[in-house]
């Protein structure tokens, strides 16, 4: 036997059938937009939370609010998610500041995994100038230059104007040479020496 729900908003009925089939269209629809970018998300929440466990943790909150949310996505659905994790990542911040505990150092993840032991250590060695950063210069950084999005989708994933992210890259990419410079600096001494 059949049961109908009755949409309250809509004073529509519809059968548990056409429920679990409405479900299932969310559910490929995530599937299709955004559990491509899992990888690009865990990337973007590890830069802004300096952390490999709170990244995962922000990500799989994110993604579970955009499960929820997927008839939500319209325009470009990784700055959507992006926009959802960037949320989540201050909420778990400010919830972190209320309980006033402090986070433990950071150990540093690579980007990838490779062979060259020298490069991996140029890896690490960016990506603690890139965590140097202050937040809205770094964000801004990573979401441009590592995950490749436009002015418009960074605005939209940091609800800043386009001309306030121009002006964050410009400044973080200064930030960034001048941080590697004085890295370089003790190098190029010794070399002199």
């Amino acid at each position: 036997m059949t049961r109908w729900r009755r949409s309250p908003w809509l004073g529509l009925t519809f059968s548990r059938e056409r429920l679990r089939d409405a479900e299932h269209g969310r559910a490929a629809r995530f599937a299709s937009l955004i559990l491509p970018h899992l990888d690009s998300a865990w990337r973007y929440a590890r830069f802004l939370c300096r952390d490999d466990g709170a990244a995962e943790d922000i990500v799989q909150d994110a993604f579970e609010r955009a499960l929820k949310a997927i008839d939500q996505c319209h325009g470009n659905p990784r700055a959507w998610l992006f926009a959802i994790l960037r949320n989540c990542h201050h909420d778990a911040a400010r919830a972190a500041a209320r309980a006033a505990s402090t986070g433990s150092d950071d150990e540093l993840a690579e980007l990838a995994a490779p062979d060259d032991p020298h490069m991996l250590a140029e890896m690490a060695d960016l990506r603690q100038v890139i965590e140097a950063l202050p937040e809205p210069f770094r964000e801004a950084l990573v979401l441009r230059e590592l995950e490749e999005l436009t002015y418009r989708d960074i605005a939209a994933v940091t609800g800043a104007p386009i001309g306030t992210v121009m002006s964050r890259l410009a400044r973080a990419r200064q930030m960034l040479g001048l941080l590697l410079r004085d890295e370089d600096a003790p190098e190029r001494k010794r070399g002199q020496v």
